[in-house]
């Protein structure tokens, strides 16, 4: 008979409808039930498409004898990370807390019944002994054993814990005069020490993408005067993302970037695919074509788009939040070749190609008995190597990726989870809009307004953004990274499409991001609204984490938005955000890219144009913004009926406006003025070389 969760919205949760286990939602009455009950809370926290969750609940969560002794000792309670940010987040801290070690998925945490503090905190456990942990039932008993006969103990260390969450993110702001950029450039310097000048990326295994690191080192490289150093940083971020795009973490035959690599050298995945990792690296892509003219980042791009479009977008609008790594009970297993299936599937002379090109004649790559593909070999060596043309050996390989893909579709596809995150569907419209602006895509355009059409009709509700969706029902209050990436994403809207009402509900999100999240006190932004329901603690993160962080979004986006409506409180207010994170980005600036960017801004605020639009045909001035938007100018389009904006004066016809912060220059009058002015301001910054490090 199904549990509790059965009814739940979350993909995740209904996962777990079906498990012996007596699984509540975090909910009022479960917490109600441990207090009266006098049992601990075992909170176990996952998503739909972690490996090591599903691993856990085959073993643990489906057996019954384990979930006899779950029942009788605690009060079980289910949350999908994704749709609980809050909860995640809390809890992953408290287990760094507890263990000195970083945490992960499935998170599992104990916690004493009335005030909901854990007093033990794991990841995964196994079913039996192994990886020198000891079996998961043990581990029960002995939590609740101790929970029982040391409760003084559990409780002086539930005080300490308590105190540090409460604590936590709230060291003295900066208060001096004026900012200045050393978390800035420390933060560089700590990525150039941790660069892999042959891999690319940074750091060891496992590997992540880091699209906020590459960011930050293309808009450093682009605002430096230092042609040295700029070249260097955008060789690190160009290079990183050739290697990434050539590697296994980017699906070869059906595009899309994977979560991580378990290796340094981006070769096999962990093979769940994340909507806001695509929707991150999108805009990178569009960015480095634009910039290099390089096909393999079009390419890439291209793939991201082409992938969202064809397996993640919702019948009903907006894009699902992740595709499983087990397919048929195993990882990896929809994306694996056997030399001999790849031989089969194709002809000669595309096996004489793709062989080579994808390291298929070498030995097995994933676990010594499969292939996932890499590009192992260039195309042009291969080329040469069998004395072809590059060209031909491009259409053998193409042809080879489409017979493979074909043959991929007929296999048992990975679970979707199909839920619509409004934040990761933010992070998705602003990457669409990003990636459209660089290459000048208008149906990248499109799918940018789409999306934000359908965050309007299915999460806003009453004057009030929800985070999730799913089966028509929008679910839990909206958090700080929900508003933050909205906002950011409407500003970026504006650069391809010029709608007034983009414009005004970026207003309306601002003013609750200051009513309603801001810390008036101490400046920052806490992570739920002053009307959340209370938890053990109300935190304020600055650093970056799988998704950018929503102080950093924040400033980044209150900046923009008050250098375009020449309003000083979202000046104000981002200013008091990097005030209060300066700590943050002293201690750990290699881990603050975001926040880092947003003081870029701040220090040195970026040239951008407002164009009025003139009334009818409108062309020239769009394609002039097009062209520029290719050279990474800010333009923002409005129609020549748009409200008037303070430094922006109404005029008859098409106008523009070039400013860089509050400084504008005078009205230019014709799309030929703007891009002479645009081409001095542009030709201000240095280009550095493209070519990969030595």
């Amino acid at each position: 008979m199904p549990n509790r969760l059965a009814a739940e919205t979350s993909p995740y949760l209904r996962q777990h409808a079906d498990n012996p286990v007596d699984w509540w939602p975090w909910c009022d009455e479960a917490l109600a039930l441990a207090r009266s009950s006098r049992r601990p809370i075992l909170l176990s926290i996952g998503y739909s498409s972690c490996h090591w969750c599903h691993v856990m609940a085959h073993e643990s969560f489906e057996d019954e004898a384990t979930a006899a002794v779950m029942n009788a000792l605690f009060v079980n309670i289910k949350v999908d990370r994704e749709e609980r940010p809050d909860l995640d987040r809390i809890y992953q801290l408290a287990h760094q807390a507890l263990t000195r070690r970083g945490g992960g998925w499935p998170l599992t945490v104990f916690l004493t019944p009335d005030d909901h503090l854990p007093y033990f905190a794991g990841t995964y456990f196994p079913k039996t002994p192994r990886y020198g942990m000891p079996p998961f039932v043990e581990v029960l008993r002995q939590v609740r054993q101790w929970y029982d006969q040391r409760r003084q103990e559990v409780m002086a260390q539930n005080a300490a814990l308590g105190e540090f969450l409460r604590d936590y993110g709230r060291a003295p702001g900066h208060a001096a005069a004026a900012l200045d950029g050393s978390p800035l450039r420390e933060g560089l310097v700590r990525l150039e020490r941790s660069f892999d000048p042959v891999h690319g990326g940074f750091g060891g295994a496992p590997k992540f993408p880091h699209a906020g690191d590459l960011a930050l080192l293309l808009d450093a490289a682009d605002a430096s005067p230092d042609r040295g150093r700029a070249g260097r940083w955008r060789r690190m971020a160009l290079h990183s993302l050739r290697r990434m795009a050539e590697g296994g973490i980017h699906d070869q035959l059906g595009g899309g970037f994977c979560r991580y690599s378990v290796d340094a050298q981006w070769a096999i995945p962990h093979f769940e695919k994340m909507l806001y990792d695509n929707a991150l690296l999108l805009p990178l892509y569009a960015r480095a074509a634009a910039q290099t003219g390089e096909g393999r980042f079009a390419d890439a791009a291209e793939g991201i788009a082409d992938w969202l479009e064809r397996e993640m977008r919702g019948p009903d609008g907006g894009y699902c939040a992740a595709l499983d790594a087990d397919s048929e009970g195993e990882e990896g297993r929809f994306y694996l070749w056997a030399s001999s299936e790849v031989q089969d599937a194709l002809s000669p002379e595309s096996w004489a190609v793709a062989a080579p090109h994808w390291g298929l004649d070498g030995p097995p790559n994933f676990e010594g008995h499969a292939w996932h593909l890499v590009v192992a070999r260039p195309l042009e060596e291969v080329a040469s190597a069998l004395g072809l043309p590059v060209d031909e050996a491009r259409q053998r390989r193409d042809a080879a990726r489409a017979r493979l893909f074909a043959e991929r579709e007929r296999r048992v596809r990975p679970g979707r989870d199909d839920k619509r995150l409004t934040a990761w569907n933010a992070l998705l419209a602003s990457g669409f809009a990003q990636a459209a602006a660089w290459l000048g895509h208008d149906a990248l355009a499109q799918r940018a307004r789409d999306t934000v059409a359908f965050l309007r009709r299915a999460l806003w509700r009453e004057g009030r953004l929800y985070a999730s969706w799913n089966a028509g029902q929008a679910r839990f209050p909206g958090y700080l990274d929900d508003h933050a990436f909205l906002l950011e994403a409407l500003l970026d809207l504006l650069r391809v499409d010029p709608d007034p009402a983009h414009l005004d509900w970026a207003l309306e999100l601002a003013e609750q991001l200051l009513a309603r999240f801001e810390d008036r006190a101490q400046g920052g932004f806490f992570f739920t609204a002053d009307d959340h329901e209370p938890l053990i603690a109300r935190l304020k993160p600055y650093a970056d984490e799988a998704l950018p962080s929503g102080n950093g979004v924040a400033a980044r986006a209150l900046l923009r938005l008050g250098h375009l409506t020449a309003e000083p409180r979202w000046l104000d207010a981002a200013e008091r955000t990097l005030r209060a994170g300066w700590a943050t980005m002293g201690e750990i600036p290699h881990g603050c890219a975001t926040l880092l960017s947003a003081l870029r801004e701040f220090l040195q605020p970026p040239a951008q144009a407002v164009i009025r639009l003139p009334a009818g045909d409108g062309r020239a001035w769009r394609e002039t913004a097009r062209e520029l938007g290719r050279q990474g100018l800010r333009c923002a389009l409005l129609p020549e009926d748009a409200p008037v904006l303070p430094l922006y004066a109404a005029r008859q016809g098409g106008v523009a406006y070039l400013c860089s912060g509050t400084r504008c220059l005078p009205p230019l009058e014709t799309p030929a003025a703007l891009r002479e002015a645009a081409a001095a301001e542009l030709g201000a910054r240095p280009a550095g070389p493209a070519q990969a490090p030595k």
